[in-house]
């Protein structure tokens, strides 16, 4: 959703539990400005102010602590490993948009890049396409101008298998999230414990 505060315009996505408590609310970080030659170009910074913090909630037994970003924020893996890092999620939750151009090329294998880089599962929430209003009989143009999305909600494990997926059309995805797998990978592979923090570190300011 979109957030006014003190003048600013956030990208916002809140995190209410079933009882209907706001747990999480997160700003994007990372704003989308990107000029790909012969494809898009868009400024979001144009419109929107970008957040200044990580953002995780605790889900309680089973899944435990869930990392949360934006759309353009899975681009970025020092976000999702400090989320890791820091709140030992086991589950990273990213909505996001991509377009037509970055979609097919990029969105499955950020997705599972990430998995893979935090061995925790990831999950994206992407609306479905619509149609341009101008490609329409009557070619009339919307209000604003048209983005369409990429759509594919996606689920991946662990290993970074895809668990579950839809294509661009609306969709309901489910899929079983089995935090045992989680540490089981951490267990096996213990990337977490072999950080060289001699050589590199991720810090929080």
């Amino acid at each position: 959703i979109s957030e006014r505060r003190d003048d600013k315009i956030y990208n916002t996505c809140l995190c209410i539990n079933p009882e209907g408590t706001v747990v999480g609310k997160h700003r994007k970080v990372h704003l989308f400005d990107i000029d790909v030659p012969g494809g898009i170009t868009f400024f979001e910074s144009d419109t929107l102010s970008p957040g200044n913090t990580l953002t995780a909630f605790d889900a309680g037994e089973p899944l435990g602590m869930i990392g949360v970003g934006i759309c353009y924020d899975i681009r970025f893996p020092e976000y999702s490993l400090l989320l890791c890092q820091k709140h030992q999620c086991n589950v990273l939750i990213f909505p996001g948009a991509f377009n037509l151009t970055t979609g097919p090329a990029h969105w499955e294998l950020l997705q599972r890049g990430r998995a893979v880089d935090n061995q925790c599962y990831v999950v994206t929430a992407a609306p479905a396409r619509t149609e341009d209003p101008a490609s329409k009989e009557d070619g009339k143009p919307g209000k604003y101008p048209h983005y369409t999305s990429w759509g594919h909600s996606t689920v991946v494990t662990p290993w970074g298998e895809v668990a579950a997926k839809c294509d661009e059309k609306e969709a309901l995805v489910i899929a079983d999230i089995d935090i045992e797998k989680v540490k089981e990978m951490r267990q096996g592979i213990p990337t977490l414990q072999q950080k060289r923090g001699d050589l590199y570190k991720l810090t929080d300011p």
